[in-house]
């Protein structure tokens, strides 16, 4: 249900706004994005795992809450990060 090592540092190097960068919110909500898509997943065959649906929870605020941060200081970044990662339909 978690993302691998590899998988991660690939993230972090496609959306990292300067080298070294992990701790920006493009490189947090592409990292969450990632991990919400794995446990919808793992929902599909596993409908009764309420235990992990309050960490899917969890997560899915998480992100909102980074989007919401992002979308006050820069919308430029906001509207860019969205439109990569395939959110807000």
């Amino acid at each position: 249900m978690s993302i691998t090592a590899e998988k991660k540092q690939e993230l972090i190097k496609e959306f990292a706004t300067v080298e070294g960068d992990t701790g920006s919110p493009e490189v947090q909500v592409a990292i969450l994005t990632t991990r919400i898509a794995n446990l919808t997943e793992h929902f599909k065959g596993h409908k009764k795992d309420n235990h992990s649906r309050r960490g899917l929870l969890m997560l899915v605020n998480k992100r909102r809450s980074l989007l919401s941060y992002l979308k006050s200081k820069d919308d430029a970044r906001y509207q860019s990060l969205i439109k990569r990662l395939g959110l807000r339909k």
